[in-house]
């Protein structure tokens, strides 16, 4: 609207200019100015020549109004010899002052008065950019603030940052991004067990072995992972780990004629099974709308299974005429057994918190023509050994304390099966239930390194009762 007001001002001020001029040029015709001294054949001549300037910079904003038909106001073309300016913050940007001066014979007629008398000084033609001098074009406006014009920065679509919890990170790596990720993670057990093997001839009388074992376990994880963004949605990451073990039983057979308690320790110490894994964002989310990330996860047998170390047993560890307490000499550092796990990962904005969490199955290929290990180079056939699948899910709550430090508070649960063997349940094999109560702390040390401490406490007698671990991912 204001813009064609600018037109309709800038017209009638040509129509003014124009009568003026062809009333002073021709003869006969009677000047309706005070008497004075009309301007001179040069004045006239660029008088026109403003004139002719005038009439084309008209044209142009005429075509760029044509051509800014169903355009938001606030996108108004730029003109040259126009500046963009908002009148109040409110309405549309409207056109200001020309930046080139009128002639002062020009700027009296617009004014209602005759031409300006040749004994007053011409004005200096100021650089572009200067203080204009015909304000008179533009229908008068309220005071404005120049407004920048520009366009708003691109939102990063990506979920955000929170201190890590579980295995699998929550914000992806960007494409062609690499970050290297060495850990460290140690876990300590402790386990009672109560082994009563015998008959009873009444409720309180026992003929037979009681058995009483306490089990304490170390568990020490180095490991360095690598994750590469493939797109700015998909990543893929390759895990090595090392692990360390060290079990001390305690231990004493009652109605055996000994009140020693014995100590059993073994340890091993190789390689654990790697793990290959892919994540793939399936949507923008946002403030208030949830962000969902897929992954998948190959777990690998290469650590030493349990099937290879060698055992506490000369002949058999199981049925009749057992011998030997079947404790393994060395500790396994794999699972023995391939597994796939998919999982669902989502993260919630929620300023000034944000909540994550996940859901995931991991299935464990059985394996055919199994044997164990006893002393004497001796083997003992399993045949077919099936573990339990594992089903988890995890949640948890992020907060941003400033700018670098954040804290996650999360609990991580898992539900294990029972291992079959030869499509039987194994004796003694329950469904076992993993509670975790976990901590994370996050601290942003550069742009490309962080520092992530997670402490988890253990609710069931199942899980360890702590963990620690400490991360170090590297951008590059």
């Amino acid at each position: 609207m204001r813009f064609d007001q600018t037109l309709r001002a800038g017209s009638a001020g040509l129509s003014l200019i124009m009568l003026s001029a062809l009333a002073q040029d021709a003869p006969g015709v009677a000047s309706a100015a005070p008497a004075a001294e009309g301007p001179t054949t040069a004045e006239l001549h660029q008088l026109r020549q403003e004139l002719a300037e005038q009439r084309a910079l008209l044209r142009q904003l005429r075509e760029a109004l044509v051509a800014s038909r169903g355009a938001p106001p606030a996108a108004a073309p730029h003109v040259e010899g126009w500046e963009t300016a908002s009148t109040d913050g409110a309405g549309p940007p409207v056109s200001s002052p020309l930046r080139r001066p009128l002639h002062p014979a020009l700027l009296a007629t617009m004014r209602g008065g005759g031409p300006a008398a040749p004994s007053q000084p011409q004005p200096t033609l100021p650089q572009p950019g200067a203080q204009q001098g015909a304000a008179a074009v533009v229908p008068a406006a309220p005071a404005a603030k120049a407004a920048a014009v520009g366009q708003a920065p691109a939102r990063d679509a990506r979920p955000p940052e929170v201190a890590p919890l579980f295995e699998a990170p929550g914000v992806l790596t960007a494409r062609g991004g690499t970050v290297l990720e060495p850990s460290f993670g140690f876990g300590y057990s402790s386990s009672n067990r109560v082994a009563l093997v015998g008959y009873t001839i009444i409720p309180a009388l026992l003929i037979g072995l009681i058995d009483v074992r306490e089990v304490k376990r170390n568990t020490f994880t180095a490991a360095l992972a690598a994750r590469r963004g493939l797109t700015n949605r998909t990543e893929v990451e390759v895990r090595v780990p090392y692990v360390y073990r060290a079990d001390s039983t305690v231990s004493r057979e009652l109605f055996t004629g000994t009140a020693v308690e014995r100590v059993f320790e073994t340890s091993g110490r190789a390689i654990g099974d790697v793990e290959l894994s892919l994540r793939h964002q399936l949507n923008d989310g946002g403030i208030d709308k949830p962000y969902y990330v897929a992954g998948l996860r190959i777990k690998t047998r290469t650590g030493r299974d349990p099937f290879e170390v060698v055992t506490d047993c000369t002949r058999r560890c199981v049925g009749e005429n057992a011998t030997g307490t079947g404790l393994p000499l060395a500790l396994p550092t794999g699972s023995g057994f391939y597994g796939v796990q998919p999982s669902l990962t989502w993260l919630f904005p929620s300023d000034p918190a944000i909540f994550f969490g996940s859901v995931s199955y991991l299935h464990n290929v059985k394996r055919s023509n199994v044997s164990r290990r006893v002393l004497d180079g001796a083997t003992e056939p399993l045949g077919e050994v099936a573990p339990g699948a594992v089903v988890g899910f995890n949640f948890g709550i992020g907060l941003a304390l400033n700018e670098k430090a954040s804290l996650s508070l999360g609990y991580d649960h898992s539900a294990m099966g029972r291992t079959r063997q030869n499509g039987v349940n194994v004796p003694g094999s329950v469904r076992t239930q993993l509670g975790t109560l976990l901590m994370g702390f996050s601290y942003r040390l550069t742009d490309k390194r962080t520092v992530n401490v997670t402490v988890g406490a253990g609710l069931t007698r199942d899980t360890p009762d702590v963990s620690l671990s400490v991360r170090l991912p590297l951008a590059f």
